[in-house]
């Protein structure tokens, strides 16, 4: 079975694009397994266990990741696409009048301004952030929006973030590129190259 390696857990941006990659290419029967970390994502496919891995360009791990991967493993980034993830939101628990510390996911900390906290804590996915603010590790929290919603009466939003269209990275073993660029010729920003172009 074709088996892709993404950051878990299930209810993540990775588990949520990487289902929607996997469908828009009609692969709906390939497996997805979750991990903690993308170097346990690299060892997955260097023992055959996983074929692809799907990653945010934007994560921390990412630039590791593509080096590790060519220059250790002989894996190459094979495709890259365009996706919206869950929309994201600053929550704070109601019982907190002027809250001092956010949980956030490191390559979230730009879509806001975090100076109105005194205390930062990364935690490694948008779905740890969630958990985090349920258990009162921190006052409030950048996660994903549904968070209120799925436990009414316990946050505030402070403010809606929405979903940012991230670029995308899918590994594996067999080279795509050619050693040349690899581009969408028709691509909806090629169009619009040539309209612009006249």
């Amino acid at each position: 079975m074709l088996t892709f390696a993404t950051l878990g857990p299930a209810g993540s941006n990775h588990a949520l694009v990487t289902r929607g990659y996997l469908d828009r290419h009609g692969l709906e029967r390939a497996r997805i397994v979750f991990v903690d970390d993308f170097d346990d994502a690299l060892a997955l496919l260097v023992a055959g266990e996983a074929q692809h891995i799907v990653q945010a360009a934007a994560h921390p791990q990412t630039p590791g990741t593509i080096a590790k991967a060519f220059f250790r493993h002989g894996i190459y980034v094979v495709d890259s696409f365009i996706s919206p993830s869950h929309p994201l939101a600053v929550l704070t628990r109601v019982e907190v009048e002027t809250p001092r510390s956010l949980g956030l996911q490191p390559a979230t900390r730009n879509y806001i301004d975090t100076g109105r906290w005194t205390t930062l804590v990364e935690e490694a996915t948008t779905v740890a952030v969630a958990e985090g603010l349920l258990a009162g590790r921190y006052d409030s929290g950048l996660t994903l929006h549904h968070v209120a919603d799925q436990h009414p009466g316990r946050f505030r939003v402070e403010d809606v973030i929405g979903s940012v269209d991230d670029p995308w990275i899918v590994y594996g073993r067999e080279r795509t590129s050619g050693g040349a660029v690899l581009t969408w010729p028709d691509s909806p920003a090629a169009r619009l190259y040539r309209q612009r172009m006249g």
